[in-house]
């Protein structure tokens, strides 16, 4: 069940960086409300897909209820609760507000990552086999 999968880790720091871009450098109402919330769960996934072999349903449902679950939690201000309200680093991660609509971007993100497992990398490698790139 443990592994190191350096594709998965490869796009986990990819997405990582990208949100800590967007966190750093865009104010609009779309990319940084949105789409980073549709890509921190794809990066959750492809960072725990790193480290564990899991099926990418059970894997991918997992993520969506962890991510519902601090969703949840903002809404009970768990931030403040804590004491921690002075912290940047856990208002963050964590977050301080709950909006119903992040509920909307996370199974998005979860869709895109059941569509990308299911349908195109199992294309590429078909093709990567074909091509005799892979052998595997």
């Amino acid at each position: 069940m443990l592994t190191f999968n350096k594709n998965y880790f490869g796009l986990a720091i990819l997405i990582f960086t990208i949100e800590v871009l967007i966190a750093l450098f865009v104010r609009d109402n779309f990319v940084r409300p949105y789409l980073g919330d549709v890509l921190v769960v794809i990066l959750i996934y492809c960072f725990v897909k790193s480290f564990l072999r899991m099926p990418v349903f059970t894997l991918a449902i997992l993520v969506l209820v962890f991510s519902f679950t601090i969703e949840f939690l903002q809404y009970l201000n768990i931030v403040e609760k804590l004491g921690l309200q002075k912290s940047a680093i856990a208002r963050t991660v964590i977050g301080t507000s709950f909006v119903w609509i992040d509920l909307v971007a996370y199974m998005a993100g979860i869709a895109i990552i059941l569509v990308i497992e299911k349908y195109l990398l199992k294309k590429m490698s078909g093709l990567m086999y074909e091509y005799g790139i892979f052998r595997g």
